[in-house]
């Protein structure tokens, strides 16, 4: 299978959780993503430049990188296979609603593992996908910002 085809089912499967039909997506867009060329994305047959995909990720209401493969959005988060060791003292250094949510999503882990070393939490790939799903953020940004301590995007 190619990568458009790929592609293509990734764009069917998330029109197909959002219940809208190919038309649904012509009327939604004002005619942008006509039915026949959605079709034709979706099976493989043509390619989905940039702009267009964040179009359509706007009509979807998900994130672009949600309109990828699988193994392209995951690929971060896989390849961190023994997690992510995040020092605790650097997340008051993050923006102010970042540090609030990582701050409870960490102290929610620390609860669960009965761990309050209180420096360094070492989270899984899993925790990880899912605290840059919670700020919208690609997991590669994710462990960079929390290694630096900056704002994410």
């Amino acid at each position: 299978m190619d990568y458009n085809e790929k592609v293509g089912e990734r764009l069917r499967a998330i029109r197909r959780q959002r219940g809208m039909s190919l038309q649904d997506v012509h009327q939604s867009t004002q005619g942008e993503f006509k039915a026949a060329v959605l079709g034709a994305y979706e099976r493989g047959e043509r390619s989905l430049s940039l702009p267009r995909l964040q179009r359509l990720a706007i009509c979807y209401d998900v994130p672009m990188n949600q309109l990828l493969p699988e193994e392209d959005t995951y690929e971060i988060a896989q390849a961190v296979t023994g997690g992510v060791a995040v020092d605790l003292n650097r997340i008051e250094a993050l923006d102010h609603e970042t540090g609030r949510v990582v701050d409870r999503f960490l102290q929610r882990i620390q609860v669960q593992r009965q761990d309050f070393n209180g420096q360094v939490l070492t989270i899984r790939s899993s925790d990880l996908a899912m605290l840059a799903m919670i700020l919208d953020v690609s997991d590669a940004d994710l462990v960079v910002k929390l290694q630096r301590g900056e704002p994410t995007p």
